[in-house]
């Protein structure tokens, strides 16, 4: 099972879901923003990867917009050389609307991972060969005033079929690529791969998120990424 049916298997379980308030709007992008996605997953996303590295869920303005995983626009645009016309969710939050690569917002996580990558390896194809970066969820969840709430964040019971759903997705997903390490942008994504892979075959760790909410992201975030990937053994 390649990573589109892998998809489309999860679009299909997620679909039933329900959530309650104070979350009032739901975005899914890889149904409205499927074909930048899957131009991300085509030309990327084929073959075995030695380290496949997982974010929790997409940013507001990062793959909610462009469909690809940390999406931040200039980068996806210009680097990694992705765009695709994307359409809008069944019920668009007014204050987070879905402008696609019209986007003029800037979602930080992304500027400061993709710019890692680019400034290290230069030609996305060389990063391609060994990485691999995926979202644990795909869907973002916004409250009344347009506040992000993750996944973790949910009550039990909109969250225990979510994360079930994302579990399998990600189990399937990992036996595609067959990594060397599985690795988690922040504690929540590293916790996940530790849920749906009880028996791994492979190293499982963590790098610290670039998130601006973060303190050590904002001290360094480039830094404390490497150190941690040396930590884990791996040779960049």
């Amino acid at each position: 099972m390649d990573l589109l049916a892998i998809t489309d298997e999860l679009i299909k379980e997620l679909e039933p879901l329900q959530f309650k308030a104070p979350v009032t709007h739901v975005y899914n992008p890889l149904v409205y923003a499927r074909a930048s996605f899957e131009k991300y997953i085509r030309k990327y996303g084929r073959g075995r990867r030695e380290i496949v590295l997982l974010g929790m869920n997409p940013g507001p303005w990062g793959m909610a917009q462009t469909g690809v995983p940390f999406g931040e626009i200039s980068l996806v645009r210009e680097w990694l050389k992705l765009e695709a016309p994307v359409g809008k969710p069944e019920k668009e939050h007014p204050k987070r609307p879905i402008q696609g690569f019209d986007c003029p917002r800037s979602e930080v996580s992304g500027q400061r991972l993709w710019s890692w990558a680019k400034d290290r390896y230069g030609d996305p194809k060389v990063f391609f060969k060994r990485f691999f970066i995926y979202n644990y969820c795909p869907l973002c969840f916004m409250e009344e005033s347009g506040r992000n709430r993750t996944p973790d964040k949910l009550p039990l019971e909109e969250r225990k079929p979510l994360l079930e759903a994302c579990d399998r997705a990600l189990e399937r997903m990992l036996d595609y690529f067959k990594p060397q390490y599985a690795i988690g942008i922040g504690n929540f994504a590293e916790k996940r791969i530790l849920q749906a892979i009880p028996d791994p075959t492979f190293t499982i760790g963590r790098v610290p998120h670039p998130s601006p909410a973060s303190p050590l992201a904002n001290r360094g975030w480039p830094e404390a990424f490497e150190a941690a990937l040396h930590e884990l053994g791996i040779k960049i």
